[in-house]
């Protein structure tokens, strides 16, 4: 009886361990005939996303990718839609923030140069996309686009790190992240847009993007609660968020941001009736507080700020931001800078 006991206890667990799906990326001694183990990792996520779109075992799957660049020269799509609360899929960095031994050079690097293709208002390139619900992306950093945004007056280039167009898909957290461009040389219009319901933005930092992220339109159905908390944005050359009519401000948690150096900090689409919540944050050195905005080329002209409901918000002092590359702290708030006390940033924990 005890033999027959362990036995299936033995069954069960290598089951279970059959359903985990796992699979590494190394763009440095990745080939995509390997089999995807870590001593044999794939080269590119978009051979993980193929393998993962074709495996309809149920269960759980995390996609590792290595320090390095990986360079997406075409969208990566997600469609398997297998995923539950509980059994996810993972794409996410060997080696996290809260690791021991972590530094801002081992994160891995996703560089957004798919062939851009017509969009609204102009072009638009896309790099990973989960079309599926119950979706976690973390530890990785994303850069801007290498191509310049100007087209002409009434057309732009654009570049979405992370893009997510199904309107009933749910559960999108994007956490210890690091999106990094800059106006003139590598432009990140949007670091993350996403449709749907469940985007959740946690311990993110924003350095010179031009919109951090666009809480976008939904089915009018039910879904998860959005929020953004613990987040950085430091020099948002349009603005710090974006909210528009599909996202219900009572179910959006805004709390221990900070978002400094920015044009417009608050951005609704226009037509916009509904209040937001926001405490424990920092907004400071920007333009105006709030604004309206419909589309890629819209303004940001001032509008009243009656919407927010702030609670303990600070707008005075000065955000220091660390250039020193060897510290552990890079492009996060330097040491001495106010707001330390509102933990904004990718670390969850001291080491």
């Amino acid at each position: 009886m005890i033999k027959y006991t362990f036995n299936l206890l033995l069954f069960i667990m290598s089951v279970l361990v059959a359903q985990a799906e796992q699979l590494y990326v190394n763009p440095q001694t990745g080939n995509d005939t390997n089999s995807g183990i870590k001593t044999h990792p794939l080269k590119t996520i978009f051979e993980a996303a193929k393998r993962v779109n074709l495996n309809k075992a149920q269960g759980a799957t995390t996609i590792f990718l290595s320090a390095g660049v990986h360079l997406l020269t075409e969208t990566v799509v997600f469609t398997n839609d297998k995923y539950t609360f509980k059994n996810r899929l993972v794409i996410c960095a060997d080696v996290m923030p809260d690791d021991a031994g972590w530094t801002p050079q081992k994160m891995p690097v996703v560089v957004t140069a798919v062939p851009l293709a017509p969009g609204i208002g102009g072009e638009e390139a896309k790099g990973i996309q989960p079309e599926v619900s119950h979706v976690t992306i973390e530890g990785l950093r994303f850069t801007g686009s290498p191509d310049y945004t100007y087209i002409d007056g009434n057309n732009l280039r654009r570049s979405y790190p992370i893009w997510r167009d199904g309107k009933k898909l749910d559960d999108l957290l994007v956490t210890q992240c690091l999106f990094a461009g800059d106006v003139d040389v590598l432009p990140l219009h949007v670091g993350v847009i996403a449709n749907g319901y469940g985007l959740v933005i946690d311990h993110c930092v924003f350095f010179n993007c031009k919109i951090p992220v666009v809480f976008w339109k939904n089915d009018g159905g039910a879904g998860s609660r959005s929020a953004m908390r613990y987040s950085l944005v430091y020099g948002g050359y349009f603005c710090g968020v974006w909210t528009t009519l599909g996202t219900n401000g009572d179910d959006f948690d805004f709390h221990h941001n900070i978002i400094a150096n920015t044009a417009t900090i608050w951005i609704r689409e226009k037509g916009s009736k509904i209040g937001y919540k926001v405490s424990d944050c920092i907004f400071t050195n920007y333009t105006k507080l709030a604004g309206y905005g419909s589309g890629p080329l819209s303004d940001s002209n001032a509008t009243p700020t009656d919407f927010l409901e702030m609670k303990n918000v600070q707008t005075t002092g000065t955000v220091k931001i660390e250039k020193d590359q060897s510290k552990r702290n890079y492009l996060q708030l330097a040491e001495g800078s106010i707001g330390s006390d509102i933990q904004a940033g990718l670390f969850k924990k001291n080491l």
